[in-house]
């Protein structure tokens, strides 16, 4: 009935067990805190962005006195394949294009070319004058536009930045912030 253990029969201890799972439990641990840490600086850089571009534009605005994109004077500052702007301080839909390449031109940015900067998220963003919300929360200004952005890190910035709430304030986004979609997030400029 009872059978005999041989004194060389092998196995794992309970402590040597218990050792295994602390070290598995603090790699998983790890991954878990990395993948938060790499979460948050890309949220961080969006707004590190909104504040360099607002820098970037008002250092070109000092330098022609008028927006990129808006302004008139597009081919003497080598811009060739842009469009003149109308200069009425209004980077419109149809002048956002040639925002990021007037500052390249003008040295305040690096790159090259007409394509648009990517954020953190693998979207991109532009610059321009619309109207946001309905109502009281209408506001008309420029707006910084960033697309593919996971709607809860949106929350996330409108919370920090701003009231929380999708529809109003200076930052706002395209959709409700539902976890698992993706939404434009617009900031006030």
């Amino acid at each position: 009935m009872f059978t005999k253990m041989k004194k060389n029969q092998s196995g794992f201890t309970l402590v040597e067990i218990a050792i295994v799972m602390v070290i598995i439990g603090l790699l998983i641990g790890g991954v878990l805190k990395g993948q938060e840490m790499i979460k948050n600086a890309k949220t961080k850089r969006i707004m590190s962005d909104a504040d360099g571009l607002r820098a970037a534009v008002a250092s070109y605005q000092d330098r022609y006195v008028q927006l990129p994109g808006d302004d008139t004077q597009n081919p003497a500052h080598g811009c060739t394949g842009c469009t003149a702007g109308n200069g009425n301080g209004q980077i419109e839909l149809a002048e956002a294009p040639d925002v990021f390449q007037h500052l390249r031109l003008a040295g305040i940015i690096s790159g090259a070319g007409l394509t648009l900067p990517k954020n953190s998220y693998g979207g991109t963003y532009q610059v321009y004058w619309q109207a946001l919300g309905a109502g009281a929360n209408l506001i008309n200004a420029h707006w910084l536009e960033y697309t593919n952005i996971p709607a809860e890190v949106a929350q996330s910035i409108d919370i920090t930045n701003d009231d929380g709430a999708q529809a109003t304030g200076s930052v706002r986004g395209s959709a409700a912030y539902t976890a698992g979609t993706v939404i434009t997030l617009y900031v006030q400029f």
